[in-house]
């Protein structure tokens, strides 16, 4: 479970680097889309790293989804005061529920972006928008309830990073004293905000007509 989380910290930092791409215009965000494609060239072929990306997170998704389940099973037997007990059961129940939001929106994103293509704007359709990354996700969040629900999704992202972080940190032993243990929690949640933060940016603009 941490093993992979951290995968997933990285990639989710990287990402939304990428989507910063945004603020500085059109043609920016279109090289960087561009570049990932041909990085690595000719020892990769095209794609050769979107790849190995994508092959990593799918390996690492079913570990993460492997390891949720078997923790959810074995936390049916652990002995707990009725504070703790009460606690925790409030805390994974967020996790897994949270856990399952974030899933179905990365479905919906990969289908909407990556995988199908689809603009939900009636306004910006056809191939010069499906097949110009920018305008694609210009023409997406210029609609206000897509950006509401991305909003809302980077919010369960955040909640399930600050605590997924630290929980990370204490399987790995980086909580040993109160010092680490509270640097931890800083951590957890200082990495969720920046990322959510840097997430929402791009959409809000957009969506206020900021970025066109």
């Amino acid at each position: 479970m941490a093993g992979t989380g951290l995968v997933f910290v990285g990639f989710v930092l990287l990402h939304m680097y990428g989507n910063l791409k945004l603020l500085a215009g059109q043609e920016a965000y279109n090289t960087y889309a561009e570049h990932l494609r041909t990085f690595g060239e000719p020892i990769l072929p095209y794609e050769g790293l979107l790849w190995i990306l994508r092959v990593t997170l799918i390996a690492c998704l079913i570990g993460h989804l492997y390891a949720s389940f078997t923790l959810w099973a074995r936390a049916g037997t652990a002995r707990r005061t009725r504070y703790s007990a009460a606690k925790s059961a409030m805390r994974t129940a967020w996790m897994r529920w949270g856990g399952v939001a974030i899933l179905l929106f990365l479905v919906w994103h990969l289908i909407q972006f990556t995988i199908v293509k689809v603009s939900v704007n009636p306004d910006a359709q056809g191939a010069d928008v499906i097949n110009n990354p920018a305008r694609l996700v210009i023409a997406s969040f210029q609609v206000p309830w897509l950006t509401i629900v991305y909003v809302l999704a980077m919010g369960a992202l955040a909640l399930h990073l600050a605590h997924g972080t630290f929980s990370a940190q204490q399987t790995l032993g980086w909580t040993s004293s109160v010092a680490a243990y509270r640097r931890a929690k800083v951590v957890g949640y200082g990495l969720a905000a920046v990322i959510a933060v840097g997430f929402i940016i791009p959409p809000l603009l957009i969506l206020f007509g900021a970025i066109k």
